[in-house]
């Protein structure tokens, strides 16, 4: 493999004039599972395998992409990309470059205890059955339930003309549960997501019982909840909650071909833009989390990236390319779905760092307001406005919480958000999922549960 590899990005180098020159190949094992109510509507199971092709040609990206590792195929695909580089370079007003980094040779290799890839695809039906039944045995109002199961496993290989290269094992084990539950006119859904980077044991921890038990009697407990209040309120986030808000309303904020484009941080670097106790980072170093690798697929370690301390912005996340536009450093957020696609910014486990204060030094002192405990979805704007689905929320009245209500959501402004943000706890829960930027990264994000002075809350009048 690193023979060919390094024949290719050598052949653009000096044969196409590519200034710089890389290939990604993957050789990956991946099932895919779908079930609702019992049925399996989906069931994939087989090897992908290809390599990408990016080079910087008079200062323009090319790409191309193969799913072969003929020699052949992959001199006309790079070809190719020489070729669209040079056509695209006489657009560009300002030429790429890139930040420099170290050209490492390394080899990381997985260990788990249970491999997913030698698990048959039958256990893999019937760990999701398992589930099923836990969810539709548990109530007779819970009415439906669709369980998504995907696993990944298998070498991503890196190399450049610069020297680099890095053979990297790939573990991924995925599961999103959602069940539905009605009674007389209310219909309420409930959702969970689960994730590992370390082996197909996390169905020994996250049992199908827990798992399904656990999505079940959300569903059903909603039922009896009542439609918040609309307006605005202090709130109490889970840890949860903290997760979507800070990865939907404030991390592609930051991620910095966004901030480039107009996010509403263009001009907050080194300004204040939230309280004092709000300090966020984007780790892909976490041992086990989700969101973590080793090196990103541009060949640069990952780390861990300031990116707000006491309310102020401190840090973006970039790639090689805008590394260089600002005057930084990368910092190992460059990620690529597969070999078919770039890889572009992408965030890894982002998160709130937590403080001192208890669950109960939260609410204490609150008249009445809301705690959200869990969400449903969430999505934010490049100009700081967002919007967070909750599916599990309780009113908190005279410093206790109360009683359940549906359906609840909160939006506003980002910023303004975040200067109300007053008390941070000191506990502290990451969240498995996956994000979609017209690619799908797998990534963790959480926190610790928070208080917010005052944000909208959605509900009936």
């Amino acid at each position: 493999m690193k023979d060919i590899l390094v024949k290719v990005v050598d052949l653009a180098a000096q044969k196409f004039g590519a200034e710089y020159a890389e290939a990604r190949a993957q050789k990956l094992f991946k099932t895919m599972l779908t079930l609702k109510e019992g049925r399996v509507e989906t069931a994939k199971q087989g090897i992908e395998s290809g390599v990408a092709l990016r080079v910087l040609v008079n200062g323009a990206w090319g790409f191309a992409s193969v799913g072969s590792l003929n020699i052949e195929a992959l001199t006309e695909a790079v070809s190719d990309a020489c070729r669209m580089a040079k056509a695209a370079c006489s657009r560009l007003k300002n030429p790429i470059k890139l930040a420099e980094v170290k050209a490492i040779e390394d080899k990381v290799v997985a260990k788990p205890q249970k491999d997913p890839s030698e698990i048959p695809i039958e256990d893999k039906i019937n760990t999701t059955l398992a589930i099923n039944n836990a969810i539709l045995g548990y109530d007779k109002r819970v009415k439906s339930c669709t369980i998504d199961y995907l696993d990944l496993t298998g070498t991503n290989y890196f190399v450049n003309n610069e020297g680099a290269y890095i053979e990297q094992n790939k573990l991924y084990v995925w599961s999103r549960i959602t069940a539905t539950a009605t009674e007389a006119e209310i219909f309420t859904v409930s959702r969970e997501e689960i994730g590992s980077t370390s082996s197909y044991e996390i169905f020994d921890v996250e049992t199908p019982e827990k798992i399904g038990g656990e999505v079940a009697k959300r569903a059903v407990e909603q039922l009896k909840a009542k439609s918040p209040k609309g307006g605005s309120f202090p709130v109490v986030l889970g840890p949860n909650v903290v997760g979507v808000f800070v990865h939907e309303a404030f991390g592609h904020l930051a991620e910095a071909d966004l901030t480039l484009s107009g996010s509403v941080l263009s001009d907050k670097f080194g300004k204040k833009i939230a309280s004092n106790v709000v300090t966020f980072y984007d780790d892909g170093t976490v041992e086990g989390a989700f969101g973590s690798f080793k090196y990103d697929d541009e060949g640069v370690p990952a780390q861990k990236t300031l990116l707000v301390k006491d309310g102020v912005v401190v840090g973006l996340m970039h790639n090689r390319e805008t590394a260089q536009k600002l005057n930084m450093k990368p910092t190992g957020n460059a990620r690529a779905e597969d070999f078919r696609v770039e890889p572009i910014i992408r965030m890894r486990n982002t998160f709130m760092e937590p403080k001192d204060y208890s669950f109960e030094e939260l609410i204490e002192g609150i008249k009445f307001g809301y705690y959200l405990k869990s969400f449903r979805g969430g999505q934010a704007n490049l100009d700081g406005t967002f919007q967070v689905g909750v599916q599990e929320a309780y009113e908190i009245i005279k410093g206790e919480v109360g009683e359940p209500v549906r359906n609840a959501s909160i939006s506003g402004n980002t910023l303004e958000t975040l200067r109300k943000v007053d008390v941070v706890g000191k506990d502290f829960e990451l969240s498995p999922g996956r994000c979609g930027k017209g690619q799908t990264a797998f990534v963790c994000d959480g926190g610790p549960h928070i208080r917010v002075k005052e944000v909208l809350v959605g509900g009936s009048a």
